[in-house]
């Protein structure tokens, strides 16, 4: 499953370093650089580090999420997260993250409810309304599914299912019109 979640992270840490670090100062500009350069298994032990000596820091703990996520390491960037949203609930990231990994599960319902919460905290935060409409036309194109599953002979359920398979094609409609 493809989806644009992830476009928040950079935008996120920016947000994170504002509540955490003194402004003249960056202590995770090197592990950021990291996490930009794709060197997650230097990141995390650097991250870890810092954590044991600032275990409350929000925005370490938001990369540490970030990596986990990268290296594929869900479940653990799940509880991170987790942690995150009860010490911090009025931040979205952690809970447009949380997203991310439960729609990755297919876990649509949680990842709607997580976004939910993401935008009551923050109403302008643009990426998880947009992700809140990703989540939808998932659980549309499910639905339209299921209605062609009883129906087979509905065609008004197999255009709407179409236009949501191609929402989220490889090339997707902007791609294929401009080909």
């Amino acid at each position: 499953m493809r989806l644009l979640f992830f476009r928040v992270f950079a935008a996120a840490v920016l947000m994170l370093a504002v509540l955490s670090a003194p402004a003249a100062e960056d202590p995770l500009g090197n592990v950021k650089q990291l996490i930009r350069s794709g060197e997650f298994d230097e990141a995390l032990p650097r991250l870890n580090a810092f954590l044991k000596e600032h275990p409350g820091h929000a925005e370490a703990r938001f990369l540490k999420g970030l990596v986990l996520a990268e290296e594929g390491r869900a479940d653990d960037a799940q509880a991170v997260f987790l942690e995150l949203t009860g010490d911090y609930p009025d931040l979205p990231e952690p809970h447009n993250n949380l997203a991310v990994l439960y729609a990755a599960k297919g876990d649509y319902a949680l990842a709607r409810d997580s976004l939910l919460v993401a935008i009551s905290t923050h109403p302008s935060y643009a990426t998880a309304h947009e992700n809140l409409g990703d989540i939808y036309a998932r659980m549309a194109g499910m639905a339209y599914g299921k209605a062609l599953e009883i129906d087979a002979d509905n065609q008004t359920a197999r255009v709407k299912l179409a236009m949501v398979r191609e929402l989220f094609s490889e090339r997707g409609p902007a791609a294929s019109a401009s080909n």
